[in-house]
């Protein structure tokens, strides 16, 4: 069986912490078409990304960025960390050559997609990035909807960031979007990159900050991942219910989501385990998590 698990450092490739799915990923995987993801720890030294068929979205983790795209220049006013608010990105549209630079230890996310259609370059701000609070009580989540539909003109990817709670459950309840049926699921893969922190208020020996992500089988398709997940782990999404995504007491969890597939619209249609799906409902009597959203 094919792995759907990379911890930091298993696929990585030269200047970049880890490059899968992307047009020239050294680690290629089995099945994988119609996504993909690279992060890179920057030296001061610009990165650099060829003009192909592949659209990309640039997301600082950690620091601002520049990007100079087909000549002309960006500044990405980034932020501390991924939980101390949102950031600038930069939507590059497809056949666009890409330099990324930044101070020495910024950090930086490109996820792509191939595709053919051509969208203008565009810089969303941290301030136009639409924010929602989803679920309630302890499956409380904030989302960053900066490359969904409703937010971004592009080909095929759906990009977003999802921040959860220590203690709380994101992903859930389980879900799928792995068929094409018109007007109810969208066929997509997923990528899940992770980042883990230690909450504010813990003691200075808690530096293990770790999270799960469940992903099984929703037809005879055999896929079973039940992952503990840090910082720069990525967890692969090629067909399934997945879903939760756990942020244990005591360590609160990011994760950037890419998503993309074959089919003829670029729309997030799930459908929910039915096992699992009643939970939504209990959802009605409760509080959003009063953390949230993070970084104010």
């Amino acid at each position: 069986m094919t792995n759907w698990v990379y911890p930091l450092g298993k696929a990585a490739d030269g200047p970049w912490d880890v490059s899968l799915g992307a047009y020239d990923s050294a680690q290629q995987v089995d099945g994988w078409e119609h996504t993909g993801l690279k992060t890179a720890t920057l030296s001061g030294e610009a990165v650099t990304l060829d003009a192909v068929a592949e659209e990309r979205i640039i997301i600082p983790l950690s620091g601002d960025v520049t990007a100079v795209v087909d000549g002309h220049t960006y500044e990405l006013s980034g932020r501390e960390s991924v939980f101390h608010g949102p950031t600038d990105v930069l939507y590059t549209g497809v056949n666009k050559a890409v330099q990324i630079s930044g101070a020495t230890g910024v950090r930086v996310a490109i996820a792509s997609a191939p595709a053919s259609n051509e969208y203008a370059t565009r810089l969303i701000t941290k301030d136009e990035a639409p924010l929602e609070l989803r679920g309630a009580g302890n499956c409380s989540r904030e989302v960053r909807n900066f490359g969904t539909p409703a937010a971004l003109e592009a080909d095929r990817f759906i990009v977003c960031e999802v921040l959860t709670p220590a203690g709380n459950w994101s992903s859930y309840p389980p879900h799928k979007h792995d068929e094409e049926k018109e007007g109810e699921e969208t066929r997509l893969e997923e990528i899940y990159y992770f980042e883990t922190r230690v909450t504010p208020d813990a003691p200075k020996e808690a530096t293990d900050a770790i999270g799960y992500q469940r992903v099984y089988a929703s037809d005879d398709r055999p896929i079973d991942v039940n992952a503990e997940v840090r910082t720069g782990d990525v967890v692969l999404v090629p067909y399934g219910w997945h879903g939760p995504a756990m942020a244990p007491p005591g360590y609160d969890m990011y994760y950037l989501n890419v998503m993309a597939g074959p089919g003829p619209v670029r729309k997030w249609l799930i459908s929910d385990d039915p096992h699992h799906g009643w939970v939504r409902q209990q959802w009605e009597d409760q509080d959003i998590d009063a953390r949230l959203p993070f970084g104010g």
